[in-house]
């Protein structure tokens, strides 16, 4: 066995990332506290063709060195837009015709594997890493998503998090054959 070197991955520039089709997804981060996870968060956005991230409250914005240590230049190619509140952010996308759903545990979430998006738009608001998705920002929401966890501490980091619902949500599109 040999890994792909860098010339076989096929890497896109990021002008050709910023040309690409997108997943029609947006991330819309409700208060982030750490600079980590939301440069690791741009870095899956990257990874999965994502249309782009909304950060809200304090959550932390590019250019920062600690964002970037994560980031490794996703800043750059993921389109993000800032605004002083989750709910702004949930009300423009609401009026661009975008489903809205929680990365949270609620009572009527839909667990992960059982997620079937029929919507064009969809954007996925993930929470403040000690007090989840704001209240505020749940009733703005369509619905929730929520992740199965076996384990005793139910509840996981908000970037591996992400990495996961991306994952899925990709799986989706390539099994319904929608272009990424």
């Amino acid at each position: 066995m040999r890994k792909w070197n860098m010339e076989e991955l096929g890497r896109k520039s990021v002008e050709a990332f910023k040309q690409a089709g997108k997943t029609p997804v947006v991330l819309v981060l409700d208060n982030i506290r750490s600079m980590h996870n939301v440069g690791s968060i741009f870095r899956s956005a990257d990874a999965f063709l994502i249309e782009a991230i909304f950060l809200c409250g304090y959550t932390p914005q590019p250019p920062h060195r600690d964002i970037n240590k994560t980031a490794l230049g996703a800043t750059e190619t993921v389109a993000w837009k800032y605004f002083d509140t989750t709910e702004a952010a949930l009300q423009e996308l609401k009026e661009n015709g975008y489903a809205i759903y929680a990365i949270e545990q609620a009572e009527g979430s839909i667990s992960l594997e059982q997620v079937q998006l029929h919507h064009p738009k969809t954007a996925l608001v993930l929470g403040n890493e000690v007090e989840g998705v704001s209240d505020a920002a749940l009733d703005l929401c369509d619905g929730c998503i929520e992740i199965p966890q076996l384990g005793s501490k139910h509840s996981l980091n908000v970037s591996v998090a992400t990495g996961i619902v991306l994952w899925k949500i990709t799986e989706l599109n390539l099994q319904n054959n929608q272009k990424i």
